[in-house]
């Protein structure tokens, strides 16, 4: 039988892996719908199905919102001179300010879905809607700043940083990918210059196989090979622990010279896997590896804890 032969170039096109992918105009709507599924039965089902709830209000204040009318061309041209994420925190800040959208997503919970809410959310939309745009703004820079001394209010923390996940998101999926340089660190956001929440192997296409960061802050995509430390690039030695219920899907990737460890997402386990939605749904994955030492590198607002006081020896 007769073969047909691909062209050497067409087989570089077809072998071509995306550096970087953008999200998706129904990012918070898969998250929120993940979010559901894995709270049947979980644990952790109250928490997830407000975590849910809370997707829902990002994607309707997403959907709402408009295209921003600030020219862009001369930062992003700035950037690519200067090797610099174009919308990284302080240089870039999301027009209208995004302290709006922390009261839009106050007002849509509190009055889509109040039965809902833990008693802490119910207070933290109370305190956000009757805040004005000078404190939201000094809880949002502690937020985004990792060198930060003093801690966030924890209630608003949440509500507070999906704000900003909208505000990003939403200028981050307007971008074009040769906007964008690589990154400066492989654990840094070439977009916006923050850390991802967790890392996810996709399936299908030219990224069948192929490992991408998923961004904290603005929900893009970064590739990154496979069994190495996003935070030294060491690849020897990577450890992987996991918990029994969620099988291969979901593990933490633990580097032994930098005693950090990110979550990773296996689509070809689980399609379903979110990197966002299924970080919350391990949090018993984060207990098990502090245990063993390793530091968390990934960043969820859902997930904000004050650090733990130094102990004397």
């Amino acid at each position: 039988m007769p073969s047909a032969l691909l062209q050497p170039e067409l087989i570089g096109a077809v072998r071509e892996i995306p550096a970087l992918r953008l999200p998706s105009p129904d990012l918070f709507a898969r998250r929120a719908g993940r979010a559901r599924a894995l709270a049947e039965g979980h644990d952790l089902g109250a928490f997830l199905r407000f975590a849910a709830v809370l997707a829902e209000a990002q994607q309707d204040v997403l959907d709402r919102s408009t295209a921003s009318g600030r020219d862009l061309r001369a930062l992003l041209d700035q950037c690519r001179i200067g090797g610099m994420p174009p919308l990284a925190h302080p240089g870039w800040q999301p027009d209208p300010h995004w302290a709006a959208l922390a009261r839009s997503l106050a007002e849509h919970l509190t009055a889509a879905s109040p039965d809902l809410l833990p008693d802490q959310a119910k207070a933290a939309c109370a305190r956000i809607l009757a805040s004005g745009d000078v404190w939201l703004a000094e809880q949002g820079h502690l937020l985004l700043d990792p060198d930060a001394t003093e801690l966030p209010d924890l209630a608003c923390a949440p509500l507070i940083g999906a704000a900003m996940q909208v505000a990003w998101t939403s200028q981050a999926a307007r971008l074009n990918p040769d906007d964008v340089g690589p990154p400066a660190g492989a654990g840094l956001c070439p977009v916006c210059a923050s850390p991802p929440v967790a890392s996810i192997v996709r399936v299908g296409g030219a990224e069948d196989g192929a490992r991408y960061l998923h961004c904290g802050l603005c929900a893009s995509e970064w590739r990154l090979v496979r069994s190495q430390c996003s935070q030294c690039n060491n690849s020897r030695g990577i450890t992987y622990l996991g918990l029994e219920s969620r099988g291969e899907a979901v593990k933490a990737e633990a580097c032994p010279e930098c005693r950090s460890y990110l979550k990773i997402c296996r689509m070809d386990k689980d399609l379903g896997v979110d990197p966002w939605a299924d970080d919350l749904a391990t949090m018993a994955l984060d207990w098990l590896v502090d245990q063993e030492g390793f530091t968390r590198a990934g960043i969820n607002f859902m997930m904000i804890q004050p650090e733990a006081p130094a102990t004397s020896a």
